[in-house]
């Protein structure tokens, strides 16, 4: 008995690591980032912010990339950030205030390689959201880093569209 659920255990956790074994995969590299633009932590320590954002930045490349056919591999250098808002001192405290003229982008040369590691596609962009504020959609609301994954989307989908695999 104790053979047979240990078997059973080890099919069930096979099956559910699988379907994501061969999923397309990401990198990223932070070039330089203590010339970055604007990641600023206000109040928060620094490195704890910069670590805690490039953390969430890197999961959110992962769960873009996988959407790409399986095996693939998109890498990205990000060379600059500037996040959706400015931090200003507001008595003692730095608070990050959030305007309309403050939009985020983000500056990274991509490249995205088939199973063999062949470049399929390569470029360096600038991306940014002028209306960031005035969008309609609410899939990131209250969630952190919501401009910048909400722009990160709409760069990812108009550039891998006819790649993006449905599921």
């Amino acid at each position: 008995m104790k053979q047979f659920i240990l078997m059973v255990t080890l099919l069930t956790s096979t099956l559910l690591i699988a379907p994501g074994a061969f999923a397309a995969s990401s990198e990223v590299t932070w070039t330089d980032y203590k010339s970055y633009r604007d990641i600023d932590a206000g109040n928060e320590n620094r490195k704890s912010f910069r670590e805690r954002t490039f953390k969430e930045f890197e999961k959110h490349f992962a769960k873009l990339a996988a959407n790409l056919p399986e095996g693939q591999v998109l890498k990205i250098d990000v060379t600059d950030v500037d996040l959706a808002g400015d931090t200003n001192a507001a008595g003692i405290h730095r608070t990050r205030i959030v305007k309309q003229i403050y939009m985020p982008r983000m500056n990274f040369s991509y490249q995205l390689l088939d199973a063999d590691g062949k470049v399929i596609q390569a470029d360096e962009v600038v991306v940014k959201d002028m209306n960031f504020m005035s969008g309609s959609s609410l899939k990131y609301r209250n969630k952190s880093l919501g401009y910048e994954k909400k722009m990160l989307d709409d760069w990812f989908d108009k550039t891998f569209k006819e790649l993006i695999v449905k599921k």
